[in-house]
């Protein structure tokens, strides 16, 4: 492991240079908007060099890809632009796809040719999924999609989305939902940016007006989009997360060196350590409500180290545009985007803990 450990870091060492080199340190959650043209360029560079796709079967061991995470978070290397693609709907087709549809899609995944973002969550359907109303009817040979998303990460950029939706009449809740790969670029999908607290426009809504897609372009069969629905989020929480780690040790370093006497550092250093040991203890397991547990874990403490930051910095926190300030009011989404905390604690409740409802 230690000569994988030690390819990646020249490798990156050798190409973080010139154009990309200026790229260190930019885009990430709350901060898509940075160089976004130039972190696509790199990925494709990654893509070129077969550093993308890491954690697809056949790829690459979950040691390897701990390796990978933590050092390409070590080098400041820019944030990628495709975590949907290559780290939701890719896993997802590889475990559910038809070979017509890994066929197509995936290669286009691995390269960044196309994009993708993700169709969840709607006014009426945030955290709580299984309430969507946006609908897919059949007609002959192509799905017709009316209804809206909302909270849509990167839409404004994306070629492709993966949508929920209802496609059987009459059905409630769980039952009835398809998982539809959607064409952003046709008549009947607008976007419409939101601006967010920080000012930036990473979330969107997304309007589906007649919009289409091919019949074969429903991942599982019809009806079983909940279970598709789900192991997607499963995939969600895999060793990126030590990446993320890393990036989170290097702003408590950080914070620590601006108010090393705040007792508080001293359990934000623990619970990070608590952080990555759970991490890697899951990392062997199938998708599932553990996941749920990291989950709540990591937005928490983001947030609490959020309002560390703030009161480290004191008054110039509120006048002085920073990157604390934005890491405060950004952290603040991380306890509802991806699963509420309520959400997460009612999944560790009863499937985990098997209480009642």
């Amino acid at each position: 492991m230690e000569s994988f450990r030690r390819e990646v870091r020249e490798w990156l060492s050798a190409n973080l240079v010139g154009e990309f080199a200026e790229l260190r340190g930019l885009g990430g959650p709350g901060r898509e908007h940075e160089a976004f043209e130039g972190r696509l360029r790199w990925h494709r560079h990654l893509a070129r060099n077969g550093w993308t796709c890491l954690g697809w079967p056949g790829e690459r061991s979950v040691e390897e890809q701990v390796i990978f995470h933590e050092e390409y978070a070590e080098a400041d290397a820019p944030a990628k632009v495709d975590i949907v693609g290559e780290g939701l709907l890719g896993p997802t087709l590889v475990a559910f796809g038809t070979p017509e549809q890994k066929e197509r899609f995936l290669p286009k995944i691995r390269s960044l040719e196309e994009l993708w973002c993700q169709g969840y969550s709607e006014p009426g359907a945030g955290s709580d999924l299984a309430s969507v109303t946006t609908k897919a009817t059949l007609e002959g040979d192509r799905w017709v999609i009316n209804g809206q998303k909302i909270w849509t990460s990167n839409a404004h950029y994306s070629d492709w989305i993966f949508v929920l939706c209802r496609t059987e009449p009459g059905s409630q809740r769980h039952q009835g939902l398809s998982y539809l790969l959607v064409p952003m670029n046709q008549p009947g999908v607008e976007v419409r940016p939101i601006r967010q607290l920080t000012g930036t426009s990473e979330f969107n809504e997304v309007f589906f007006d007649g919009a289409v897609t091919p019949r074969e372009n429903v991942v599982g069969q019809p009806g079983e989009g909940w279970k598709i629905a789900m192991a997607t989020l499963g995939f969600e929480r895999g060793t990126a997360m030590l990446g993320h780690q890393v990036g989170f040790r290097r702003q408590l370093d950080a914070i620590m060196a601006k108010a090393p006497d705040d007792e508080r550092l001293t359990r934000a250093w623990l619970e990070l350590h608590v952080m990555r040991s759970h991490t890697m203890r899951t990392l062997n397991d199938d998708p599932g409500p553990e996941a749920s547990v990291l989950k709540l874990f990591w937005a928490g403490w983001h947030r609490r180290l959020g309002e560390l930051a703030m009161d480290s910095l004191g008054p110039e926190s509120m006048i002085d545009d920073n990157e604390w300030q934005r890491m405060f009011l950004f952290s603040r989404a991380e306890t509802i985007y991806g699963g509420s905390d309520e959400i997460q604690r009612e999944i560790i409740a009863h499937r985990i803990l098997g209480l009642p409802r």
